[in-house]
């Protein structure tokens, strides 16, 4: 990682500077009495956390026998886990502020164990007034001392930066955002799944005394990091990989061998069923594999497998892409043809565009060296452009230059050219392919036809994809009204609020579209689509989005294209969409223990009828999923309870692979344990992607009011159950929660769900965002990174001497928080900010963007990256922009200018702020203050719920009157 950082001058020795505010802010926060006591006992802070001992071969996890061996070992020369002795640095040194922290294990389990959640004072008698937090101040909570998200972070992040994550060891795994390198023991990685409580109650009704969805976040083919082992392909010829012959689980860590070897026992089902005979292997008398050590699959939470011809629908080969280019008039005047046809070039072969346009370079021998594209090796190209006709092109390397056939038949509309001529290696047509890519946008400036017709050209795509299966890259920049197909203006912005018309803007009713993802699907042809709006116009994402949706792909939105703002972003998003790994055609099904069912998906997919396997005809490294379970008995105490889920797909190369991800979590009969596992990201994963399932069925009023009603839910359960004696004034948090209603308060203000007028557009886009996002991706969505750039320490945005890159702590989400004069960054994963105050220093302005850009005016507003300087803060500026760009999901990082009082982007930096009160939203506090109230008033007796929907209107009246308190004071 150093050698892609700048290095800038010589290393600062910061690092006792470094920890001086963390000692500070933990006796700031032990003296606000942050876990329920002045002067925490070593006893209460080992309590306190969220891990199941493993001292036992058959309770828990890390005893669990694993092929009749106990647990995985650590790697050697690892920090040793919160389950051993020497516990690591973070679990002790510091008064615990954040549940990461408190994961020492339990001691006396048969005694009653003090709960400590975080108790903030609401003072809540008597009128709507706010109270203090820990008994200091007068009659305010202090936004500084409730949970903080950017702390949250910033802590764990420097831990596992010189540690790694050992899966079966720590139960409770960092926030999603934290880079971290996993060493997988037999439990998948959390970047691969998480489970919303890694110690399962063993009845529903212990669960439904939390309140909390039980259930699993999966992103089945994250991308391993870098030091990262990668995930092994395993080979078992003709007979495939070893399942069980009764629930059809793949052969994993947690299957028991027994009689000698020649019986598997299935950890899902229970089944024992009979080994196929050269999968044999006796076992030693401790019951394991004399091979196991030799056996990725027995070893490790995530493996592949290849399998053989009875698991094709069709023969696999390589992925064929396919570049559908809208060349209408509305896209080639705004530039918009030019940067998709410059974004592919920069995807098929990055910079090396210009510098050789040939199809190789001649050896001595006389022999032409091919240089290699940056497509998946075996993968090929086609080419398509449309607008009111449809046009394909020849670009074999055996054509001397590119021929272009023309088809103007929208009724019944075929692949004009066979896939051995549409389809060619990238490399050996390079000079084909640059010489087409520079020719479009000046052919089709010259012709401009208004209209484009979409359907037809996606039908024509379709027949030459059908045979093989692939994936279609469109790009369109205005409404399709042309044709079959054709789209009216359905939102005409009118209309403000939740009523039912503006629902109906949120579905699709076009029954072509609809039609069309069916048959995407059904060929296991994916589609991504690049959107370009004229001047903020109207799309019908709602319809054309939804054939991304169903097939598994991605939509990318540009509401406001401007060129050449917005070049470097659409080029890098390109460029990741043919560069990431990647697979179609696929299938996907989730298993579980005895006494648990799947209850329900949530996700971009299609999924015919309930039980039946996902269909998804592209699945990347970015496409995240949910599953819930339910219980049909009663779990066993005395044995761990299992999940596999198996994604069946081809990939990139052309291989037709199984990736199966393994989690484990302990079973315990009281939910209270459940309580201290809890994985905040899980949660928060299930709920958005729950509610954005919601948005088609139910007004967006019912949608947010359900979000507040499941928020005082989790949270008077625990009060109720598990929390001990609390003083009625105080609102409690779960330790292992204490950032979820700052979290649910982002989904309420995100553009999917939030109240007031949001065009249709904008509004289904960032829904089928909430659908299809990863833990990580969503959690920054939901609470922005936000880095200020004015106060810098000269050691940060370089290397240390291991080698990482150190980054600056994040700042709250909050105006209070913004600095007069300052410069930050605000990513939320979607877009990157770079606000400037008014009042910002010249000098900085010189250090950043360069000699004479001394005042905001002289910046470039179409700025998209900092110019290369020899300055302490432009090498600063941009290493940090370079590490955000790593840990970052599939929406390219380019700047965009928020300059205070000049840019309209000002508008979505005040809008990211979440902590503050914006539109009809409350603040942090205030929201605190409400679900406090909720929470009362539960405990009470007196809440209310609507039997049809679990709306109260109690709340509601109370919302508004606190709201109304706010607004006057």
């Amino acid at each position: 990682m150093q050698q892609g950082y700048e290095q800038y001058g010589g290393q600062h020795g910061g690092q006792q500077q470094h920890l001086q505010p963390e000692r500070s802010l933990s006796r700031q926060l032990s003296q606000v009495s942050l876990d329920g006591s002045a002067q925490p006992h070593a006893r209460k802070k080992k309590d306190r956390h969220a891990y199941h001992q493993m001292d036992t071969p058959v309770a828990s996890p890390g005893g669990q026998y694993m092929n009749g061996q106990i647990g995985g070992q650590p790697q050697p020369g690892t920090t040793p886990g919160p389950g051993t002795p020497g516990a690591a640095p973070w679990q002790q040194q510091h008064t615990p502020t954040q549940p990461w922290q408190s994961q020492s294990p339990a001691q006396g389990m048969n005694q009653p164990i003090p709960q400590a959640g975080t108790p903030i004072s609401m003072n809540a008698g008597g009128g709507p007034q706010q109270g203090q937090f820990g008994g200091g101040g007068q009659g305010r909570v202090n936004p500084d001392h409730i949970p903080s998200v950017p702390l949250s972070r910033d802590q764990p992040a420097e831990y596992y930066r010189t540690h790694m994550y050992p899966t079966m060891e720590q139960r409770v795994p960092p926030p999603a955002t934290t880079p971290l390198i996993a060493y997988d023991q037999g439990n998948a990685s959390p970047k691969h799944a998480r489970l919303t409580t890694n110690c399962i109650p063993s009845s529903q009704e212990q669960l439904a005394a939390t309140a909390l969805p039980l259930g699993l976040v999966l992103q089945p083919l994250a991308k391993q990091g870098e030091g990262e082992q990668a995930i092994p392909v395993l080979d078992f010829g003709e007979i495939g990989p070893p399942r069980c012959k009764r629930c059809r689980a793949y052969v994993n860590p947690f299957m028991i061998f027994s009689n000698g070897g020649n019986k598997m026992n299935c950890n899902l089902c229970g089944h024992p069923g009979d080994i196929q005979s050269d999968y044999f292997a006796p076992t030693d008398p401790s019951g394991v594999r004399v091979d196991r050590a030799q056996r990725p699959e027995l070893l490790l939470g995530t493996c592949e497998f290849l399998v053989p011809k009875e698991y094709w629908s069709k023969e696999p080969v390589a992925l064929r892409y396919l570049f559908l280019i809208d060349v209408s008039a509305e896209a080639c005047n705004r530039g918009f043809v030019q940067g998709v046809c410059d974004g592919i070039l920069a995807a098929l072969y990055g910079d090396d565009v210009d510098e050789e346009e040939t199809n190789g370079e001649e050896e001595p021998n006389g022999e032409t060296e091919t240089k290699p594209s940056k497509v998946p090796a075996g993968a090929k190209v086609g080419f398509m452009t449309f607008d009111r006709e449809i046009h394909f092109y020849n670009i074999s390397p055996s054509q001397p230059a590119p021929q272009q056939l023309v088809m103007s038949d929208l009724e019944d509309p075929f692949a004009a050219i066979s896939a051995e001529y549409l389809f060619v290696d990238a490399a050996q047509s390079k000079k084909n392919i640059i010489s087409l890519m520079k020719s479009i946008p000046e052919m089709f400036f010259n012709i401009k036809h208004a209209e484009p017709a979409l359907l037809p050209s996606l039908q024509a795509a379709l027949s030459a994809l059908e045979a093989s299966g692939g994936k279609i890259i469109c790009s369109l920049g205005s409404l399709p009204t042309y044709g079959p197909g054709k789209l009216q203006v359905r939102d005409k912005g009118q209309t403000q609020g939740d009523d039912d018309h503006n629902r109906k803007l949120l579905k699709t009713e076009h029954p072509g579209f609809t039609k069309m993802q069916a048959d995407l699907v059904k060929a296991g042809v994916g589609i991504d689509f690049f959107l370009a709006a004229p001047s903020g116009g109207y799309l019908d994402i709602a319809t054309i989005g939804y054939v991304a949706e169903k097939t598994g792909g991605e939509t990318y939105y540009f509401p406001n294209w401007t060129y050449p703002r917005d070049l470097l972003r659409l080029a890098k998003e390109l460029s990741h969409t043919v560069q990431r790994d990647q697979g179609y055609a696929a299938l996907m099904k989730v298993r579980c223990s005895n006494g648990l069912q799947v209850s329900h998906y949530s996700g971009n997919f299609t999924q015919h009828t309930f039980g039946a396997d996902l269909e998804l005809a592209s699945v990347t490294e970015d496409s995240g999923m949910c599953v819930t379970f339910t219980y049909d008995g009663k779990l066993d105490t005395k044995t761990d309870t299992y999940f596999q889920s198996a994604l069946l797909y081809t990939t990139a190369s052309g291989q037709r692979q199984v990736r199966c991800t393994n989690v484990v979590a302990h079973v315990n009969e009281s939910a209270r344990e459940s309580m201290k596992m809890i994985d905040q990201d899980a949660v928060v994963g299930i709920m958005a992607k729950e509610s954005a399932a919601k948005v088609h069925d139910r007004s967006l009023k019912d949608v947010r009011q359900h979000l507040h009603e499941k928020s005082i839910d989790i949270l008077a359960g625990y009060r109720k159950h598990f929390s001990g004696s609390h003083p009625p004034g105080q609102l409690v948090l779960p330790e292992n929660l204490k950032e979820f209603a700052m979290y649910m308060l982002g989904l309420i203000k995100s553009r999917a769900l939030k109240s007031g007028h949001e065009p249709s557009d904008r509004r289904i886009y960032e829904v089928r965002l909430l659908r299809g996002m990863g833990p990580a991706e969503l959690s920054l969505y939901l609470y922005p990174r936000i880095i200020a750039l004015h106060s810098l320490e000269p050691e940060e945005g370089f290397a240390d001497e291991n080698g990482h890159l150190k980054i600056p702590h994040g700042v709250r989400a909050s105006f209070s928080q913004i600095e007069e004069g300052g410069a930050y960054l605000v990513d939320n994963g979607q877009i990157l900010l770079l606000w400037l105050h008014a009042q910002v220093s010249p000098n900085l302005l010189e250090d950043l963007f360069g000699e004479g850009c001394d005042d905001l005016q002289k910046i470039d507003p179409n700025l998209s990256a900092p110019p290369v300087l020899d300055t302490l803060l432009n090498a600063q500026v941009r290493n940090i922009l370079l590490s955000m760009e790593e840990g970052r999901g599939s929406k390219g990082l380019a700047i965009q200018l928020a300059r205070q009082g000049l840019d309209g982007a000002e508008f979505e930096f005040a809008r990211l702020l979440y902590e503050d009160r914006n539109g009809e939203a409350s603040s942090y506090v205030d929201w605190l203050v409400m679900l406090h109230r909720g929470v009362g008033t539960e405990l009470s007796g007196q809440r209310s719920k609507e039997s049809g929907d679990g709306v109260g209107h109690t709340i509601t009246n109370t919302i508004s009157g606190i709201t109304g308190y706010m607004s006057s004071s």
